[in-house]
């Protein structure tokens, strides 16, 4: 029994032991070149809905978001602003890179979306889903990405560089760009 106690007390603290040094670690032991650097464009709209099939369709296999619901977020009853879906986002929102790093950019939505970079965050090139917002002038000649596409954005400045989709306009991003090498 005494032995078994011991053993039991033993294993305690290892495993106290390692819960601690892992615990003193403040990041992973990774590469900034090993970490995944990717921003996913993302909605949820319902590919049975005929609702979509005017403006493109829904290339989802399965989603849960009707037009008629995605129409009565568009604005918040709090103000006279565009809210939009939450279904409708970039993730994550805020990145951090380097200089010396791209971004990869992928639609894993149904619908078309754009991830443009503006001076200003504002509306996009569709006039009823600008509730409030003046448009980005970049929008105007934005490209667009199809579900399923994916994008590189390279060559990108120390600084701050705003995003946004160019159709969905609360769909936002910051990359915080640092000059490689910093920590």
């Amino acid at each position: 029994m005494r032995t078994r106690q011991i053993a039991l007390l033993l294993l305690a603290g290892a495993v106290a032991g390692a819960f601690a040094a892992s615990a003193s670690r403040t990041k992973p032991a990774l590469a900034d070149s090993d970490v995944d650097k990717t921003v996913v464009m993302r909605d949820d709209c319902d590919p049975a809905d005929p609702g979509w099939t005017p403006t493109g369709g829904c290339a989802l296999q399965s989603g849960d978001v009707n037009l008629a619901e995605f129409n009565e977020e568009l604005i918040s009853p709090l103000s006279a602003s565009v809210i939009g879906h939450q279904a409708w986002r970039n993730d994550p929102p805020y990145l951090q890179v380097h200089t010396d790093q791209d971004v990869k950019v992928t639609n894993r939505g149904g619908r078309v979306h754009t991830f443009t970079e503006v001076a200003e965050f504002g509306g996009g090139r569709v006039p009823p889903l600008n509730q409030g917002l003046a448009p980005a002038p970049e929008c105007a000649t934005a490209a667009n990405m199809p579900p399923g596409a994916s994008s590189d954005v390279t060559g990108l400045s120390a600084g701050n560089h705003r995003f946004q989709c160019c159709i969905h306009p609360w769909m936002r991003a910051v990359v915080k760009v640092g000059e490689a090498g910093a920590n």
